[in-house]
């Protein structure tokens, strides 16, 4: 049988319907977790991006890799919407032990290399509203119920790491603040919920082959070699399991704690914990974007995988 270190926890995913969520949402019930996941595309309800995928796709997933999923549909803009999340989690498991903040909804609303005196202003801000209010939104609600027991994980998803992103521009005015405020929020919850027994940190996959990703190129996930023809680069790609295996272990570390307010990525975690992408390999990402920068000619992603 395989080990589930995470049977008997409780998990909420927010943002769970595609991409790194559902990755997670699936990598923590692999590991025997009963996972709730929220997100506004569920059956009969479109999100924003107007695509087929559903919370209740990904409950099934969760369940078939051997946990428990629970589908919740939420606006995690609506502050009584995740209060009632909460409230259903409370009456249903008494506790949460692993909080996902992993919404983000911002792929349609930035402009790349747009300066901000140009870019659309009312999607910009709806931008930075998606990715920081809804987090803000989500911890003020569900943190109460995960310091509830002791050694809960809070993981504040992101684009790039702290080092990575702090020399660097990403892509737009809005997109570079939302994603550092992301990383200031792990920062800030891990002087909050360090002193009471809980641990926040800050996570980025690296490329994701998620699923708006591989239609982009016109591949699958067992076709998505092809693309490297066209760009190379997407020879780093990972699968938005592979980040979902790093909140797993993350989540079953007794010593998790020395991570509290720090920012990792799912490459650096792979060489901390030994796990793998679906191809056995270990993907870096942000050790291979940072030596390309500094290389002569073209690097081989093999070599970082």
């Amino acid at each position: 049988m395989t080990e589930q270190p995470l049977k008997g926890k409780v998990a909420l995913v927010a943002g769970a319907t595609r991409g790194a969520g559902r990755g997670i949402a699936v990598a923590l019930g692999a590991a025997g977790a009963t996972v709730y996941g929220t997100g506004r595309s569920a059956e009969g309800h479109r999100g924003e991006y107007g695509r087929a995928e559903t919370l209740e796709e990904t409950a099934a997933l969760v369940t078939a890799a051997g946990g428990h999923g629970i589908a919740v549909r939420a606006d995690h803009l609506v502050s009584a919407e995740v209060a009632a999340v909460a409230a259903r989690i409370e009456a249903e498991q008494g506790g949460l032990d692993i909080l996902v903040n992993d919404i983000w909804g911002g792929e349609q609303l930035f402009g790349w290399d747009v300066p901000v005196w140009e870019h659309d202003l009312d999607k910009g801000l709806r931008l930075l509203r998606l990715a920081v209010e809804t987090h803000a939104i989500t911890g003020h609600h569900l943190l109460p119920l995960l310091l509830r027991r002791p050694g809960g994980l809070v993981v504040e998803m992101t684009d790039g790491t702290a080092e990575y992103n702090a020399t660097r521009y990403r892509n737009s005015f809005f997109y570079d603040v939302a994603k550092a405020a992301v990383l200031r929020m792990a920062f800030a919850l891990g002087h909050e919920l360090g002193p009471r027994g809980a641990t926040a940190v800050a996570l980025t996959p690296g490329w994701m082959r998620s699923e708006m990703m591989l239609e982009h190129f016109g591949v699958t996930e067992e076709t998505w070699r092809e693309a490297t023809a066209a760009e190379p680069q997407f020879g780093i790609s990972e699968s938005p399991l592979y980040v979902g295996r790093a909140v797993a272990a993350l989540a079953a570390d007794p010593e998790v704690a020395r991570f509290n307010g720090t920012s990792l990525s799912s490459g650096g975690l792979a060489g901390e914990y030994g796990f793998t992408d679906l191809d056995g390999s270990r993907p870096d990402a942000f050790r291979y974007l940072v030596d390309v920068e500094g290389a002569d000619g073209p690097v081989d992603p093999a070599g970082y995988r």
